[in-house]
């Protein structure tokens, strides 16, 4: 149910990156934001930007990482939450993406505070937020999919 008030509407993407590690099979990279959870990168997207766009750049500017390889879109997730005292109503558009290099850096002037590769169990207790355990989940299918095929 949703909170009470017109909401404003913020519309976000962002990347559920992985890699292929050697010796330990897949893993995912998470982020520390300035509120010190874990999560994906993401962020706005811009008027006129497509959203695998925007995840593209968003995880760039967030992590450092350049060599970007975007496969599908994993799912798109909604919350409400208040932001000096205003409702907003976010939606936000995560897409598959692979690194080969992995080689990140948090980028503080974007709010992250650090970066991780965690193996798919680790990572799915380490995010912070339910939905997005949800979203890693998939992506860990989509994955598994993948290497199979």
């Amino acid at each position: 149910m949703a909170p009470k008030g017109t909401p404003l509407e913020e519309t976000s993407a962002g990347g559920v990156v992985f890699r292929r590690a050697d010796g330990n099979g897949v893993v995912y990279l998470l982020i520390k934001d300035s509120y010190r959870n874990w999560g994906f990168p993401k962020g706005h997207v811009e008027p006129g930007e497509e959203p695998a766009d925007a995840a593209r750049r968003e995880v760039a500017e967030e992590t450092g990482l350049a060599d970007l390889a975007l496969h599908e879109l994993v799912q798109e997730i909604d919350w409400f939450f208040r932001f000096h005292g205003r409702l907003i109503h976010k939606t936000c558009t995560f897409f598959l993406m692979e690194s080969a290099a992995g080689d990140v850096c948090p980028q503080q002037d974007e709010g992250i505070t650090a970066c991780r590769w965690l193996p798919l169990e680790e990572a799915l207790t380490t995010v912070s937020y339910a939905n997005a355990r949800e979203v890693l989940r998939m992506a860990g299918e989509l994955v598994a999919a993948r290497s199979a095929a």
